[in-house]
């Protein structure tokens, strides 16, 4: 259903990413940030299944600025991978690849953006740094961790009660900091949304995708 395209970011890094467009004109733009497996299966995966929902979409590759075409699983390999490229790369560039992917998704109006585990912590860090009219955070390592300055747009975020990398205080430290934004936690385990993933939890992806979809429709249609 999509495509890879070639974003040009700020500093002029060059950068794959991964596109894909609904069948009608769409009703807004949405961009994917990639958990730390890099743009894989389950990212294109997301991609497709929001431009269902009738959302131009696209997917920065953030590990391109290591090593382009990185494509992980999710062996205890692939997650050691994973872990240091999240390292080497650091949080401030891929703001900047986030933004490219923003500004490329203008001409279908109102842009949000949606993250996974690593993605979730960027998607928490884009509401403040990228110009973006919602975020979306599945998850977010280190969230409760990083709460000022305060978000500039609208964000939901998803939290796992079981999660073995985001403790289990950081949702309600969020929650205190933050009272009007909606949070929510379910009873499953980190990446519970991944259905390429043992912790997949369907009837918590089921409620959490609802839920994300509404919030998409009120800040983004």
């Amino acid at each position: 259903m999509g495509q890879t395209i070639e974003l040009i970011a700020d500093d002029g890094h060059k950068l794959s990413a991964y596109t894909a467009d609904p069948v009608v004109s769409a009703k807004g733009g949405i961009v994917v940030i990639q958990e730390i497996f890099g743009v894989n299966i389950h990212i294109k995966d997301v991609c497709d299944r929001l431009a269902e929902q009738g959302y131009s979409v696209i997917a920065p590759a953030l590990f391109d600025r290591i090593k382009p075409g990185i494509d992980l699983g999710y062996s205890e390999d692939d997650l050691g991978q994973g872990f240091g490229y999240m390292q080497d790369v650091g949080n401030e560039n891929p703001m900047i690849d986030i933004q490219a992917a923003a500004i490329a998704l203008k001409g279908s109006g109102k842009v949000g953006a949606i993250g996974f585990c690593w993605g979730g912590q960027l998607a928490w860090l884009a509401s403040k740094n990228v110009d973006l009219d919602c975020s979306v955070g599945y998850y977010g390592v280190a969230v409760h961790d990083t709460l000022q300055p305060p978000p500039l747009c609208p964000v939901l975020l998803h939290f796992a009660d079981n999660d073995k990398f985001v403790p289990p205080e950081a949702a309600n430290k969020v929650r205190e900091e933050y009272p009007k934004i909606p949070i929510y936690s379910y009873p499953a385990n980190h990446g519970f949304n991944c259905d390429r993933r043992d912790d997949y939890n369907k009837d918590c992806a089921t409620k959490a995708m609802g839920r994300t979809l509404t919030f998409f429709e009120n800040y983004l249609v």
